[in-house]
């Protein structure tokens, strides 16, 4: 089992990217070799400022190595010193068909009403984003549900070109879902995910908040005014209360409906207490860990120096194979 999964460098992390991404990969470390990488080729797609994202970064190997990676067990390495992703992603542009990408949802939302203005990058990402997981091998692909489509079209990529060349180049990587809560939701509107672009910073809990922070948002955090129930599905219609209770067993590691079990007939206001302290316990010890790693940048790249330069190892095999199937000529 070969797992390979990207994460975007942007700034101000929070509990729904460690949740939903990057408390699974710690456990996946356990059962599967691992290819972990800092999304910066992506990231271009849309403006950026360059001093930004390379802070960005190195703020986020600092926060997955604080939240668990072990870069020992695990490559860890960005993008940008993998060449040979975007070698790959070119091979695979030249036999995508366009009517595949317009299909991609993303994009429609991303691009909006200003689409004619769009880059062609962030029309072709999803291309790059078969790459990052092609040209590895991947056997699986940890994916929400938001992402499933973009797995299936690199699925499709690699069935095409297998069969266009008449080689078998690339494997076809499964989904790998793990983990309650997967998806977290905002601490205002429990039908909005959480997000860094809200205005509000109440609506979500960054992994630098102090614990007082921690403590206070979620105590502030919308709720109702009904007790919790025993069973989840008597939940139906109560967003935020299925937020809390999916936040209390992802970080505890239970379900949702041992939660229920435990607080079935309280109100939030011994919920939420509970809640908070459980937070505070869990995040504070991650959040220590990455101030004391992010003074050190030196630190920072080389673990993603080598990295790549493991990574630049297993991706040459694949990239190799993929050029003399298409009869290319390199020395």
């Amino acid at each position: 089992m070969r797992t390979v999964s990207g994460i975007q460098p942007t700034g101000n992390l929070h509990l729904g990217n460690y949740l939903g991404a990057i408390k699974n990969w710690v456990k996946l470390q356990k059962e599967s070799e691992c290819l972990f990488f800092l999304a910066d080729l992506h990231a271009i797609t849309v403006p950026n400022d360059p001093a930004t994202l390379s802070s960005n970064c190195r703020d986020m190997t600092a926060a997955l190595v604080a939240a668990g990676v072990d870069t020992k067990k695990s490559i860890l390495f960005n993008q940008a010193r993998v060449p040979q992703h975007v070698e790959l992603a070119w091979l695979l542009i030249c036999n995508t068909p366009m009517g595949w990408l317009d299909r991609m949802t993303q994009f429609k939302e991303k691009s909006g009403k200003h689409k004619q203005r769009s880059t062609l990058g962030l029309y072709g990402y999803p291309v790059l984003q078969a790459a990052d997981v092609l040209i590895y091998q991947a056997t699986h692909v940890p994916v929400g549900e938001d992402q499933k489509q973009h797995l299936e079209l690199a699925r499709d990529i690699a069935t095409k070109f297998n069969s266009d060349t008449g080689k078998d180049v690339f494997t076809l990587p499964e989904p790998y879902i793990s983990g309650p809560a997967a998806r977290v939701m905002s601490l205002r509107d429990g039908n909005a995910k959480m997000s860094k672009s809200d205005p509000s910073d109440l609506s979500r809990i960054n992994m630098t908040d102090n614990d007082d922070t921690i403590s206070k948002k979620i105590k502030k955090a919308r709720t109702d005014a009904e007790p919790l129930p025993e069973k989840w599905e008597d939940l139906e219609g109560r967003s935020e209360a299925k937020n809390l209770l999916g936040i209390y067993a992802a970080l505890e590691d239970t379900t949702p409906e041992a939660v229920l079990s435990q607080y079935a007939g309280q109100g939030f206001g011994a919920f939420k207490p509970a809640l908070a302290d459980l937070a505070v316990s869990k995040l504070s010890p991650i959040r220590e860990r990455f101030e004391e790693l992010r003074k050190d940048e030196s630190a920072i790249d080389a673990i993603l120096r080598d990295g790549a330069e493991r990574a630049r190892a297993a991706a040459q095999p694949t990239t190799d194979d993929a050029y003399a199937a298409l009869g290319l000529l390199r020395d």
